[in-house]
């Protein structure tokens, strides 16, 4: 096949293949949307029965027979009334419901192959023959047009490539990335849970997912604390008045938790913001003590609707690390740079060396959806765009992902699969302050508005520790481990020297397990893979005091003794070392 083919259009093309195959096998099947995706496609069906193994093998073989017969995909343009009949006829309300929503004076297409009608902008590769290498990889519930009150379709996901040997090497990784994925590594590490009895989207953190979650969280504060940050802790509620001011209740109303007390209106916070600036304002501020920075890992709630939930990639209360820095005018772009450097930095130390970086920007076809004047967005966006120049960044500028109140500079992380996560974001905002009149009095003794930076090195907790999960596949560096350490003892006749090692290198700080089960030491080798080191104990240890070190990477270290392996051990947890 030729290499230069459009993909978008072949991958399209191929759930029109999908939604044809369906119908043909499962009659009365209603039709929702099968757009193009990355690494291939989908197509959303209504059918009382779920698709099954079985139904995928079937369906597959029918998209082949249909790509044999190599149909021409046919244009054709059509007035509403006779898309409205022609859907109708065919029994496909889904199709009803978009042509009805369509703008009055939109074109509407339609595409045909053999039997099979779509409603489609299109475009699509000349005729099915062109078409054949894919596969079903998955099924799963999406609501219609992403809307929680709206029916729950079936999603049938499925990859599509230019050549069999690309789609054999993306099938390689989804299997790879079963083993990392961090729903699966949670429960067999015992790391989290989410208990649906407890309610969708609201994490459990068990004792070896709170070792891990608790460690990244000391070393972010340490680096705040670092940098002159001060700590802070905040309500978990406030009355509605305060997010009117900050603008949320006008434009996020929809993704917060909102309910009565007594006579007054109450909402759980979505973000830390409004406390911050509270907090500067308990008292006058002097240009002296600017720039002032506070910084907090406040737990946060989001009214995320029910379909959108992904393990912790998506929840809906978790832990915001957020910071803002009140500073003058003149302060503003030395303080970025400082920021824009430390969220590199502690994102590497956390193992995620490839970024891109994006400057999100306001959408000026829709000024009504932010807040504050052109003219302060424009110079907001300015500054953040000449401190990623000014250190010979490279990054790419996006219109439409800017906050409401702010441009911003997102960090993405690419993980194991390549794929980008949400990592740092650093927003700069002149509108906050004038809405919360936020001052300083000025050397003259005069009052200036502050200029407010937000940033968030990690964000949300939770969707960080998911791509941190997969990142290491669950064998995770020895600093933040939940056990550092397993003793092995061979047999029965070395558990005192075992325990005595156990309780020494417990005393140093260590997490240690020793594994005393009755079990051979091939097995219990295996049983503790994932992690850093294993001590195996056996008669020539206990008679020359020593233990013999295993790492999980590097293999047989060696022979030490326990002051030597804990020395060793203590200094790389100490470093933060991330091998």
């Amino acid at each position: 096949m030729n290499m230069t083919i459009d993909l978008d259009k072949y991958r399209h093309s191929t759930a029109h293949l999908l939604a044809d195959a369906v119908l043909q096998l499962f009659p009365g099947t209603k039709l929702g949307i099968g757009p193009a995706i990355e690494n291939g496609f989908y197509y959303d069906f209504d059918r009382d029965v779920p698709f099954s193994d079985a139904d995928f093998e079937s369906i597959e073989a029918k998209m082949r027979d249909i790509v044999s017969r190599d149909l021409p995909f046919e244009r054709q343009v059509v007035t509403r009334e006779e898309a409205l009949a022609l859907f109708s006829s065919l029994g496909q309300d889904y199709k009803l419901d978009l042509i009805n929503n369509l703008p009055s004076d939109e074109e509407i297409t339609v595409y045909r192959h053999g039997d099979f009608v779509d409603l489609c902008l299109g475009p699509h590769v000349s005729s099915t023959g062109e078409l054949g290498v894919f596969k079903l990889i998955s099924v799963a519930g999406a609501y219609w047009l992403g809307d929680e009150k709206n029916p729950m379709l079936q999603r049938i996901y499925g990859a599509a490539f230019a050549t069999q040997e690309q789609l054999d090497e993306y099938l390689k990784k989804l299997e790879e990335a079963k083993l990392r994925d961090h729903r699966i590594l949670g429960k067999q590490l015992e790391l989290f849970s989410i208990d649906e009895q407890v309610g969708a989207g609201l994490v459990y953190w068990h004792p070896n997912g709170a070792t891990i979650k608790r460690e990244i969280e000391r070393f972010w504060e340490d680096e705040h604390l670092k940098r002159g940050y001060d700590l802070l802790s905040t309500p978990h509620i406030a009355k509605s008045k305060l997010w009117e001011i900050s603008g949320h209740y006008g434009h996020y109303k929809e993704n917060m938790y909102i309910f009565p007390v007594g006579n007054e209106e109450y909402v759980l916070k979505p973000m830390n913001c409004p406390m911050h600036l509270q907090v500067y304002k308990s008292r006058i501020r002097s240009y002296r003590e600017l720039p002032i920075r506070f910084a907090e890992l406040g737990t946060v709630y989001r009214r995320e609707r029910s379909g959108t939930l992904h393990g912790l990639f998506r929840v809906r209360g978790y832990t915001c690390d957020d910071a803002h820095i009140f500073c003058s005018f003149d302060q503003v772009e030395e303080e970025i740079g400082a920021l824009v450097e430390f969220s590199q930095y502690f994102v590497r130390c956390l193992g995620f060396e490839n970024l891109q970086i994006e400057l999100s920007l306001m959408d000026p076809a829709h000024p009504e959806h932010y807040i504050g004047s052109p003219e302060v967005w424009e110079r907001s966006q300015a500054t953040l765009r000449h401190v990623l120049q000014s250190k010979s960044l490279e990054f790419i500028e996006i219109e439409g992902e800017a906050a409401f109140y702010g441009p911003k500079i997102d960090f993405q992380l690419i993980d194991v699969y390549g794929h980008k996560q949400q990592g740092s974001t650093i927003q700069l905002d002149f509108n906050l302050p004038e809405r919360f009149d936020l001052k300083y009095v000025n050397s003259s003794g005069g009052e200036e508005y502050v200029a407010l930076l937000h940033n968030a090195i990690l964000g949300s907790i939770e969707r960080f520790m998911a791509a941190f999960i997969e990142n290491y596949g669950g064998a995770f560096p020895m600093w933040v481990s939940p056990v550092q350490v397993a003793l092995l003892p061979i047999t029965d006749a070395q558990l005192e020297f075992a325990s005595q090692i156990h309780e020494e290198l417990k005393d140093s700080g260590l997490r240690v397990y020793l594994d005393d089960r009755n079990e051979k030491l091939g097995f219990k080798i295996r049983e503790h893979s994932k992690v850093p080191y294993q001590l195996v104990i056996g008669k020539k240890e206990v008679e020359s005091s020593c233990v013999s070190v295993r790492h999980r990477s590097r293999g047989q270290i060696g022979t030490m003794t326990s002051s030597e392996f804990k020395s060793l051990a203590c200094e790389e947890v100490q470093n933060r070392v991330i091998s």
